[in-house]
């Protein structure tokens, strides 16, 4: 319920969380019952979840998750957007994105961290500094998950533009203090950038308008950006981007009149919009995909070149995932904000030399308006993960926060997805689209006794791009939680320094060492 919160999700009354169609529960008779049977599930039984859609419950043992799920996964000849829709009209089925279907989405601050970290990172590697202040980033989307990059760049230090073709979710950031201002042009906008870069001060300006205009547009100008990205939910072009020359209400009425036509001119639009993106990589503009699948709509639509510039994780991130690093979050169950209030303090306390974590804890207080019940994302890796998840459950046995805490992560991981198009994108070894690791990281945090396990297919680049698993374990304060916690606060991320080990990154290969990660046949790639 916390994900279909009206704070949380996008459009609640359609059970739609995030990211286009990513649904909660199938349709309101599968919600119902799904919370019927919760709440009667027993400490011994496990709840089978079929794409939404609650299918049986067994009894299994304490020790064994409450609820398995399984969303979208179609039997890969029969992996197409087509099908998928054919099936998800007939009531077989549902998109349930990453964490939407998963019951963990936390509101945008669920990616707030990771596009911090992202630019940070691309400050690191190109400027020589993770403090942005006086660059500048163009980008596009305001919505469940682009809606983070506002607030993550001006916590970066840098001023940056973000395009919205809804004018709703420009309002919906400013009134949650993601978003700085609104500009009234683009000639406005420009002036609000120049000025707050000039002066070295962070700024975030939101301008309503099509990416698949203003892109090329300021591309034609010969205007500078540091770094460019995109985070339109491009992934489901009929669902998630709209055409240019077509607002909303337009986009909304052609949809449902000629589904057709609208990702006929939809894809011509990211072709237009990916063109502007390649011009500003010619101008001098370091640019990466935001992994929404943008560059592999694009190539449908002609662009030949469109994968010219890299995605996100190869080009930033993947060191982080060699040690297990990735978007850890947790929420508080009490709805208390004072409970996470004291677990920042904690991290505080365990975490004093990671300087981003640090920073992100100083910030985050101050400027991160929660969504439904509160909660934090960290990004922590293998092995500190499991001394937080004790921690948190032992501020719970002692009182010191008022109920436990549910503790989770994104599908975006080290080692729980498989996407050739964004987390494993050039892969060392080439295994990009190697499966096998979400499946065995769903099934190791089963054994591992997580409370709720998750396997998806699709989320964030689309039906046919991504297989991907999530899991939530519960700390309770008790010394059973606690057993669990280690055990799978453990396995989650471990299996994320062994897939990058396997693949033969130096990185993951020093971290298994320094763990103690038992490598039966250790690759050698020298």
């Amino acid at each position: 319920m916390n994900n279909l919160d009206p704070e949380v999700a996008e459009r609640p009354e359609e059970l739609i969380v995030y990211g286009g169609s990513g649904k909660a529960a199938r349709n309101h008779d599968a919600l119902r019952a799904l919370v019927a049977a919760l709440l009667r599930l027993g400490g011994d039984e496990t709840l089978l979840v079929q794409s939404g859609k609650p299918v049986g419950v067994f009894r299994t043992h304490p020790g064994a998750p409450r609820v398995l799920i399984a969303n979208s996964l179609l039997v890969p000849r029969w992996a197409t957007w087509d099908e998928f829709r054919r099936l998800e009209a007939l009531g077989l089925t549902m998109f349930g994105q990453m964490t939407a279907g998963s019951w963990i989405y936390i509101g945008t601050q669920g990616i707030l961290q990771g596009t911090y970290q992202t630019f940070a990172a691309a400050g690191e590697k190109h400027f020589g500094s993770a403090d942005l202040a006086g660059r500048t980033i163009l980008t596009a989307g305001l919505g469940g998950m682009g809606g983070a990059q506002p607030l993550a760049g001006t916590m970066a230090g840098a001023v940056i533009l973000c395009v919205e073709v809804d004018p709703a979710r420009i309002q919906r950031r400013l009134e949650t203090r993601y978003l700085d201002e609104a500009a009234e042009s683009l000639d406005d906008a420009l002036g609000r950038i120049r000025e707050a870069a000039h002066d070295r001060r962070a700024l975030s300006v939101g301008l309503l308008g099509n990416a698949a205009e203003v892109v090329p547009e300021l591309a034609r100008r010969g205007e500078h950006f540091d770094l460019v990205t995109d985070q339109t939910a491009a992934h489901d072009p009929l669902n998630g981007y709209v055409p240019e020359g077509l607002d909303v209400e337009a986009a909304a009425e052609l949809r449902a009149r000629d589904p057709e036509e609208y990702l006929s001119r939809a894809r011509a639009s990211i072709a237009t919009h990916v063109r502007g993106l390649l011009e500003f990589v010619r101008h001098g503009s370091y640019v990466f995909d935001y992994g929404n699948n943008l560059r592999g709509e694009a190539r449908e639509g002609g662009v030949e070149d469109a994968f010219t510039y890299p995605g996100f994780v190869p080009a930033y991130i993947r060191p982080l995932f060699c040690r297990g690093v990735g978007p850890f979050r947790w929420a508080a169950l009490s709805g208390e904000p004072k409970d996470i209030a004291a677990i920042d303090a904690r991290l505080r306390e365990l975490f004093p030399e990671d300087a981003l974590l640090q920073r992100w804890l100083e910030l985050a207080p101050e400027r991160v308006a929660f969504q439904g019940l509160p909660a934090r994302i960290c990004w922590l890796g293998f092995g500190d993960r499991a001394k937080a998840g004790l921690a948190i459950n032992e501020l719970v046995r002692a009182g010191d926060v008022a109920a436990p805490v549910v503790i989770g992560r994104d599908h975006l991981d080290a080692g729980s997805v498989a996407s050739p198009y964004r987390e494993t994108e050039a892969m060392r070894d080439g295994s990009d689209a190697i499966a096998d690791w979400p499946i065995l990281n769903a099934l190791l945090n089963t054994a591992a006794g997580a409370t709720w396990v998750s396997v998806h297919h699709g989320g964030g680049v689309g039906i046919g791009n991504s297989i991907h698993a999530g899991m939530v374990v519960v700390a309770d304060g008790s010394a059973g939680a606690a057993e669990r916690l280690e055990r799978v606060l453990t396995t989650d991320p471990g299996t994320g320094v062994l897939r990058h080990a396997d693949a033969g990154y130096t990185e993951a290969l020093e971290a298994a060492e320094a763990n103690g990660l038992d490598l039966p046949a250790r690759p050698n790639f020298e």
